[in-house]
């Protein structure tokens, strides 16, 4: 007699991979369950809750941080035990993560992802630039990125690169006046600006509305221009799939055949289930996942499960510009300068990303007028200068993987269902170090260029909140967790959805890699299904 299931696949973790790989399935006509250790919560209450919150700067702040389900700020949800505290701001909701991101879709370059064969140091991805490259496509669609068919993204100024079968979906939006004021100034001296592809479309895309310049892409988008994974959770569910939410998976069963049989989930009020299923994704985010393969012993015969964590760790520049450059008016970011992206330089230190960070000044100027005791009419005249003159550039750089680099269940602590939080043991490389004496002097030349004021140069290190390496991709089982198909090496029948699998960082955000990849394990399983 057959075998009977719940389902045909499992994901685990409603973000925008696990669901981009949902529905694709359901598309398909495979059953599928998501498991959702969060709620689901409707546009409008993050917004509320936004606006009423007190505490502006946390992007986590305006949703939901159950006991049962926390979040990266929650007290002892992650213990670091290195150089460097990673907290990246990761949120347990229906969509996840994605619904405070900039949107930012860049590809990797080919020569992001064979780092060891072109500059000897790191890891290559195991698939090349053109395998991937029919998913990105799928990707970006599915996404409705906006972007430009003629920068040269590997920021040497040549011709558009790297290589693409079809345009953007949707056209670039208009530069910003304060893009456009500090690109005339600063590209004099060869520093090239690249605009930056996004998912904050700036035309109705999908049933989602064109960007209307909220500028709130951070912490929420009020009106759902700007992509996020509970899209593609209404997609999934609309194409036949089933959504659990408060099902919180903490043990991945192992079956006949080096298959895994079930997952266990458990629901804030303590009940337990099992469900089987012929695949299993697990979707959670480059933390969650690794704790999940850990807290189950599967996946890691090669011992690599939870090490080789990275993110693209920064720093950051803020200074006054002599002249009014009006940031705050349109999207959160647009752009940046990608000189130092590629070239035999990797050899000797990590890549470096600067990018303009748009986002409305006011609340960090007047913070810095008031801690200068300046109040009163004066308080008012200095923040209308200030703020039209701020300029912010966020910088980052291309981390290695490294084994001590990592992520294990606590021993420590444990959340309000039984099950261990999070210790991360990370620290920045001198491959990283060495980048920062080249990133501080172009922030020198900027600051001149601008003829500008310092207000910050020495940040010191800071998250990036771009998870990578923890589930490391490979092409031998020795050494990696996943092969190129995102397939683990111990069980045929469990794959990772998460930027998690990523061996090289490169120094762009991973989330596109992560969809196009999601998408391409959902066609792998619906053939062998």
């Amino acid at each position: 007699m057959a075998t009977q299931f719940d389902a045909d696949v499992i994901v685990i973790g409603s973000g925008a991979l696990g669901n981009n790989a949902a529905f694709e399935l359901a598309q398909q006509g495979k059953s599928v369950i998501i498991l959702e250790a969060g709620e689901h919560v409707p546009r409008w209450k993050i917004v509320e809750n936004f606006r009423t919150s007190s505490r502006k700067g946390n992007f986590n702040d305006p949703y939901p941080n159950a006991p049962w389900a926390p979040t990266s700020y929650q007290e002892n949800y992650i213990e670091n035990t290195g150089d460097f505290d990673l907290f990246p701001g990761m949120l347990k909701l229906v969509g996840g993560t994605t619904w405070h991101w900039a949107a930012a879709t860049w590809r990797y370059i080919p020569s992001d992802m064979k780092l060891k064969t072109l500059y000897g140091v790191g890891r290559d991805w195991p698939i090349e630039y053109d395998e991937l490259e029919p998913y990105y496509v799928r990707a970006e669609k599915a996404l409705g990125v906006s972007g430009s068919d003629t920068d040269d993204q590997s920021g040497q100024g040549g011709d558009a690169w790297p290589p693409r079968s079809e345009p953007y979906p949707v056209s670039p939006e208009a530069d910003t006046y304060y893009f456009q004021r500090i690109r005339d100034r600063i590209s004099a001296e060869g520093y090239h600006f690249i605009h930056e592809p996004n998912a904050r479309t700036h035309k109705p895309w999908d049933g989602r509305p064109a960007c209307s310049g909220n500028n709130n892409c951070m912490p929420v988008c009020p009106i759902g221009a700007m992509y996020s994974g509970d899209v593609h959770a209404r997609h999934a569910e609309n194409a036949g799939a089933k959504l659990i939410t408060d099902a919180t998976a903490y043990h991945l069963e192992k079956g006949d055949n080096g298959k895994i049989a079930a997952v266990h989930y458990r629901s804030s009020n303590g009940d337990d289930t099992r469900l089987s299923a012929q695949y299993f994704i697990v979707a959670a985010h480059g933390l969650e996942t690794p704790k999940l393969l850990l807290l189950s012993d599967v996946a890691n015969s090669s011992d690599q499960v939870g090490r080789n964590l990275m993110d693209h760790t920064g720093m950051g520049l803020q200074f006054l510009a002599d002249e009014p450059v009006w940031p705050g008016r349109g999207p959160v970011q647009q752009g940046g300068i990608f000189n130092w992206r590629d070239g035999d330089f990797r050899r000797e230190h990590s890549a470096i990303k600067h990018a303009l960070t748009n986002m409305v000044p006011n609340t960090a100027v007047t913070q810095r007028l008031l801690d200068n005791l300046i109040v009163g009419p004066e308080l008012d005249d200095r923040i209308r200068h200030d703020a039209a003159r701020w300029v912010d550039i966020s910088t980052v750089f291309e981390m290695l993987p490294h084994a001590h680099n990592t992520v294990r269940p606590s021993t420590r602590y444990k959340d309000a269902l039984g099950i261990p939080m999070l210790t991360v043991n990370y620290s920045v490389d001198n491959y990283v170090k060495a980048a920062a004496d080249v990133a501080k002097r172009d922030y020198a030349n900027f600051v001149r260029l601008m003829n500008g004021q310092v207000i910050e140069d020495d940040t010191g290190w800071q998250n990036r909140d771009h998870l990578m390496g923890s589930v490391i991709m490979g092409d031998k089982a020795e050494d990696s967790v996943v092969n190129g198909e995102c397939r683990t090496w111990d069980h045929d029948n469990l794959f990772l959805a998460t930027t998690g699998v990523i061996p090289a960082s490169g120094v762009i955000n991973p989330t596109l890699a992560g969809v196009a990849l999601s998408i391409r394990i959902a066609d792998i399983i619906a053939k062998e299904i």
